[in-house]
């Protein structure tokens, strides 16, 4: 077997351990009750996947945010490959939290999407990073759309701590902390919150894979225009 290929198998057994846990370990939640009836119920279970795609994408865009700086600073290709592919998966993750988030409110509030404050920033913060990579595919000087993409990078983190703290921040419907209350404290029961950071684990590491294999890519590419501009 490929040694290369033993992170994959490790990840596919962590994301299929953490699943696992979630449909038969945890318990079902039932925080809101309404005329006696489990509001959330089953749907509730998306927290495990909706909480850690949150803060991946926050790690992501934190990456991006280090990476702009240091290429900045330094104009190194490196740097830029770092910050374009944090900011590709932090895309992704992202769009799962969106996506989730709104499978989540399909049967709680009734409608897929509201306009509240957590949930139209985190919607802002999808578009400035979708504009981000736009600009830059569309760019045609690569070092000059670099480094506009290195501004657009860093002032689009200024977005993340008002995702996090709108719910503290401004009244809206979308749940408050329940992983750590700033007043209470821990919020979770054990089991729950072991399965959470558990998977928190397994994204982060998911994270981690496809951040490389893109910053792989993105040197091929480098080699590839070279080549190019050689045999032109």
């Amino acid at each position: 077997m490929r040694k290369s290929a033993f992170p994959l198998l490790l990840l596919a057994a962590g994301g299929l351990a953490g699943l696992l846990a979630v449909f038969t370990w945890v318990p079902t939640d039932c925080s809101q009750i309404i005329n006696g009836s489990c509001v959330e119920g089953t749907v509730q279970r998306i927290f495990y996947i909706h909480v850690p795609s949150a803060w991946v994408a926050y790690l992501a865009y934190a990456v991006v945010l280090v990476a702009s700086i240091g290429y900045l600073r330094k104009e190194s290709a490196g740097w830029d490959h770092l910050a374009h592919a944090s900011a590709e998966v932090g895309v992704l993750f992202t769009g799962i939290t969106l996506f989730t988030g709104m499978m989540w409110g399909k049967p709680v509030w009734g409608i897929y999407w509201r306009w509240d404050p957590r949930l139209t920033l985190t919607l802002v913060l999808f578009l400035i990073y979708i504009g981000y990579l736009a600009f830059r595919a569309m760019a045609l000087d690569e070092n000059r759309g670099a480094r506009i993409a290195a501004v657009i990078g860093i002032a689009g983190f200024a977005v993340v701590p008002l995702v996090h703290f709108s719910v503290q921040w401004w009244r809206g419907q979308h749940p408050g902390p329940v992983v750590v209350n700033p007043t209470e404290g821990a919020q979770l029961p054990m089991k729950m919150l072991v399965t959470m950071l558990f998977l928190l684990v397994v994204f982060t590491m998911v994270y981690s894979v496809l951040l490389i294999l893109r910053m792989r890519l993105g040197h091929l590419e480098d080699k590839i225009s070279r080549l190019e501009a050689e045999t032109a």
